[in-house]
């Protein structure tokens, strides 16, 4: 295994590679497949004038989104666990996808904006944001793991009935079903228009939470040394939750929910950085684009009448897997009372 001082380069190298592997992968697989060497002879300008339609405008941009979405949750999920010392936390855990979900379905089910405006990020910003907001205020600045899960499972509850509320108040059967297929999330038939909407939200939300990065490594000694090295943790705690907002709000607004990507992504990459928060940030960012990508290219392979949604794939692998965090923690507390 790598360590994080002297591997940390061909740590990142690999996941890097890793995560261009995937992406070439996922410009080849479909209905019409095509083998690596024509993907680059197509990306490069070669090619068939078919190929080139393929991999450029319907391809290009769901992997492109892959990336930036896959990047988003586990950057964010890793920022959300510094940030509360709890291994636990994560955006899905806390109900921001689901509210923003909601305001993304409140300005399209009142007619406000259509799936491509610019207003539906703003709107999921704006639910993501008072989602992690309440949860922050409401369960505190120690809150236990139950508490936690509590005031998340609560707040998911209510982003959720808020959303089945709105799709009952929309104009037209048609649009709750257009609806209830977005909020599973897919990638599917998303172009450059999508990738635009998502960009600038997702740069600049990473960009706040990597410049935060030493203060979550000083957070791990607490907050008052936090704060004694000069460390203001009330203003990041409301910056990073703006940041996550943004983040989580610009994702759902293209790709509806995908849920767990954020809790998977930095658990599997913490033992390669030492447990170190601050070191953590970017490789849950690679491993979360990896993830994406990686479920994304498994629901085209699977036989089915239909494109499966990816939001699917990522729930049924972060079940599972956030059960097993449970029980480890449960283990990790009885060792320590014992």
């Amino acid at each position: 295994m790598l360590t994080a001082k002297a591997g940390a380069p061909a740590f990142l190298t690999a996941l890097a590679a890793l995560l261009v592997l995937l992406a070439l992968l996922s410009l080849g697989v479909g209905p019409a497949p095509l083998s690596p060497p024509r993907v680059a002879l197509a990306l490069l300008g070669g090619g068939s004038e078919i190929e080139r339609t393929i991999v450029l405008e319907i391809r290009a941009p769901r992997a492109l989104l892959a990336i930036l979405i896959g990047a988003s949750l586990g950057l964010s999920g890793a920022a959300l666990q510094g940030l509360l010392r709890n291994p636990l936390a994560a955006p899905s855990l806390f109900g921001a996808p689901q509210a923003a979900a909601f305001g993304a379905v409140c300005v399209i089910s009142l007619g406000l904006a259509d799936v491509l405006s610019f207003a539906l990020p703003f709107a999921a910003i704006a639910g993501a944001f008072l989602s992690v907001l309440l949860l922050v205020l409401v369960a505190g600045r120690d809150a236990s793991l139950l508490l936690l899960i509590l005031a998340g499972l609560a707040v998911s509850a209510l982003a959720g009935a808020a959303t089945a509320l709105a799709m009952n108040l929309a104009p037209n059967p048609f649009a709750a079903l257009e609806i209830a297929f977005w909020l599973l999330g897919s990638l599917e038939d998303r172009s450059f228009r999508h990738v635009l909407m998502t960009l600038p939200f997702v740069v600049v939300g990473a960009a706040i939470l990597l410049w935060n990065g030493s203060a979550f490594r000083a957070l791990t000694l607490g907050e008052d040394v936090a704060q004694s090295v000069g460390v203001s943790v009330s203003r990041l705690r409301l910056v990073v939750i703006l940041a996550v907002a943004m983040g989580v709000g610009a994702s759902v607004a293209a790709a509806g929910s995908i849920g767990f990507i954020g809790l998977v992504a930095p658990h599997l990459m913490r033992p390669f950085v030492k447990y170190d928060p601050q070191r953590l940030l970017v490789p849950s960012a690679l491993a979360g684009a990896c993830i994406l990508l990686a479920a994304d290219i498994f629901v085209r392979i699977i036989p089915s009448s239909s494109d499966i949604k990816v939001g699917v794939i990522t729930t049924i692998i972060g079940v599972p897997f956030f059960l097993l965090l449970i029980a480890r923690e449960r283990r990790a507390l009885g060792r320590s009372l014992g």
